[in-house]
């Protein structure tokens, strides 16, 4: 036996102890030494929320906004935008708050969908509005059952189809459990007569009241005593009245990258080597592409709308000379003149649309326009044809008429095809959208028009210049690590402190930056008192031009304020009660031996006001405003008696109701199906909110988007 073979047979059990030993003390090491911690670190630097009580990661939660942006990517979106990524991760996060509270309930509740439901819900007579939806011809408004079946037997052998269709799968098993849910808490709800003739009490006996109040404001601070155990016992007692959400105060300074002397100098150094080449160009619609920092255009503009350093130049209709170079608009620009033509200052022109990309190619887009377009020759209706055939739909329904529009508001070749026709005539155009089938119906007066071309070098900061920029900016941070040394450094060199208070989470704007969300995230892992620090410990954040130094000047956390921070309202609430109980008093002592309500205001110094058409459904009353307590005591109150005193928010009040209306008997089943109806409405939704309220759920996106 060689010894390799050896080794194989007899030392591979020891070989492997010796590795499953080295792993255990590894794990045992990173359990108890610095790797537990660090991993511990990891883990809270990436916890994105928790739903209950189920960690949720950032990788976790991106990876499902990233698997959601491609089913946008296959629905035809080419591009997504911030906008729609915002709506995306918003739809992920519902999305996951939903599965996390709604499948532990499936689970107890028994609640699944079968695969013979979803055949069902896919194949069978009454399809899914989702299969509806996507199965459903545009032109004809029928579901298309057949391109179903077919798109079904694609999947097999197309992974993007394959994808694309999973993901309503998942949509259509989800809303079917979600139906099942929702109908059994809503058939578990039932409504008594008892309960039904309650609320027939509550909206329909209306009523008219007298009442007199007394203020809060008319009893001293001074009477009332507030003891600081008083503050705990009201404070402990109402905590969740304190309840508030997490904000930060930020002061920065911004460190402008504007360009230099010398750039200025190089960018006109750069527009007058470029004139030769300008004048000498022989196509110089391309040059100018080539070149500029600004495309040509090819619009044609009244001089009304030439800029005033090329109007003398432009009427000259010199087409051989380069204008230039000027400075405007943050450039240094040279000019030269393409054309001049006598054009209509407006046309009002209609058009189908024939559109060519993934489902039609530009050929046959192209056969499809010149046969629609050879049917109109012969008489048949434009209007008809457009509404029929076109692909704008905006204008398909009007007949494809896009009304007066100037010159420039369109894309070039439809454009000039446009204010190049005759009226009446029939052509065609190119555009990326397509092929454009067009007829001028109606062209203003002729003014004479100017085709410009202008070859722009826009005047920016050079590296050097954003480097000096950067450095001066990190200068000042590295030297100023405290909060005192900041505000110190800030005023010798007179520089101009930007303040924001109670930024929130979310928050996407700060006064004078442009999109500082990378700063706001920052912010809200930076400690009171202390200069903030960006990902990789940096303190200069780079916010579009600008260089921003910042401090974290206050930090409120999410969560029950803690009694010191809300001890003004406590102790306002407290005043408010101890004023109650003074004014309650005052009324129970003169509240006796029969007295009458005028009795009482005479004898109190107070006046009888009226209310009337208030019940129990009243939002507020005449010239007092919401006082719930009142509405319910007046609402319930038996006529011809005085009543109270009633603890308002603005005082308290004894009433008097002086009438009392109650509407004919409403039909008590018709009353319990309208209000089973409303119950079971409401069920599902605040079921769901329950749910929600039990899971705590913790939010933290705002640390990275």
């Amino acid at each position: 036996m060689s010894a390799i073979q050896f080794l194989r047979e007899k030392a591979g059990v020891f070989v492997a102890g010796i590795i499953g030993f080295s792993l255990f003390l590894f794990v045992i090491s990173d359990f108890f030494g610095n790797g537990r911690n660090q991993n511990r670190k990891i883990r809270k630097y990436y916890e994105l929320g928790e739903i209950a009580g189920e960690y949720i990661s950032y990788q976790d939660f991106e990876e499902r906004v990233q698997s959601l942006v491609e089913i946008y990517k296959l629905s035809g979106t080419s591009k997504i935008d911030e906008s729609t990524y915002e709506s995306i991760r918003e739809q992920v996060w519902q999305q996951m708050v939903r599965e996390k509270i709604q499948d532990n309930q499936y689970k107890k509740l028994g609640i699944g969908v079968s695969s013979e439901e979803v055949d069902e819900l896919v194949l069978g007579n009454n399809p899914h509005p989702i299969v509806m939806q996507l199965f459903t011809d545009q032109n004809t408004g029928v579901f298309n059952k057949s391109f179903l079946v077919n798109f079904l037997k694609q999947i097999d052998v197309d992974e993007t189809a394959k994808k694309y269709w999973l993901f309503f799968e998942d949509e259509i098993v989800n809303d079917r459990m979600n139906t099942k849910y929702n109908n059994l808490v809503s058939k578990g709800l039932y409504v008594t007569s008892k309960q039904a003739e309650f609320d027939n009490a509550l909206n329909n006996n209306t009523v008219d009241f007298s009442y007199v109040m007394k203020n809060y404001a008319s009893v001293p601070d001074s009477a009332v005593k507030i003891l600081q155990s008083d503050l705990e016992v009201y404070y402990n007692s109402h905590k969740n009245s304190y309840k508030r959400t997490a904000l930060r105060d930020i002061e920065y300074v911004t460190f402008e990258v504007v360009p230099s002397e010398e750039d200025t100098k190089t960018a006109e150094e750069w527009i007058t080597r470029t004139k030769g080449e300008f004048a000498a160009a022989p196509d110089p619609a391309e040059f100018i592409n080539l070149t500029a920092d600004t495309r040509y255009t090819g619009f044609y503009e009244p001089l009304a709308s030439i800029s005033d350093n090329l109007r003398d130049f432009v009427k000259s209709e010199d087409k051989a000379t380069v204008f230039g170079p000027y400075q405007e608009d943050g450039a240094f620009k040279i000019a030269k003149l393409i054309d001049a033509a006598n054009r209509p200052d407006s046309v009002h022109a209609r058009h189908i649309l024939i559109s060519a990309g993934q489902t039609r190619s530009l050929d046959k887009a192209r056969t499809i326009a010149d046969s629609l377009v050879k049917l109109i020759k012969t008489g048949v209706s434009f209007d008809v044809i457009a509404m029929a055939n076109s692909d704008d739909q905006g204008s398909a329904q009007v007949g494809g008429d896009l009304g007066w529009f100037p010159e420039g508001t369109m894309v070039v070749p439809f454009n000039n095809a446009c204010f190049t026709a005759k009226k009446g005539e029939i052509i065609t155009a190119e555009t990326t959208y397509g092929v454009h089938i067009i007829e001028v119906l109606e062209k203003s007066k002729d003014v004479r028009k100017y085709n410009i071309g202008i070859v722009d070098r826009k005047i920016i900061a050079s590296s050097a210049t954003n480097q000096r920029v950067y450095s001066e900016a990190s200068q000042f941070a590295g030297s100023n690590s405290t909060y005192e040394q900041f505000n110190s450094s800030i005023a010798s060199l007179k520089m101009n402190k930007r303040v924001a208070n109670d930024v929130t989470p979310s928050q996407k704007t700060l006064p004078g930056l442009d999109s500082p969300r990378s700063l706001i995230i920052a912010l809200f892992s930076a400690e009171p008192g202390k200069i903030i620090l960006d990902v990789n410990q940096q303190a200069v954040f780079e916010i579009g031009d600008t260089y921003v130094v910042a401090y974290c000047t206050r930090a409120q956390e999410e969560g029950i304020a803690p009694l010191k921070d809300v001890e003004n309202d406590v102790r306002f609430a407290l005043i408010r009660d101890k004023k109650a109980e003074i004014i309650i008093a005052q009324f129970e002592k003169e509240n006796t031996g029969g007295k009458t309500l005028d009795d009482i205001a005479r004898d109190m110094g107070l006046v009888v006001e009226e209310a009337s058409q208030i019940n129990f459904r009243s939002y507020s009353i005449p010239n007092i405003g919401s006082e719930p307590s009142l509405i319910s005591a007046a609402s319930s109150a038996k006529q011809g008696v005085v009543a109270g005193p009633v603890k308002g928010n603005n005082g308290v009040y004894m009433i008097y109701v002086n009438s009392i209306t109650t509407p004919s008997v409403e039909d008590m089943k018709l009353l319990k199906d309208r209000l089973l109806a409303t119950y079971q409405m409401r069920g599902t939704y605040e079921a769901y909110e329950a749910l929600r309220r039990s899971a705590n759920i913790v939010d933290k996106r705002y640390k990275f988007y």
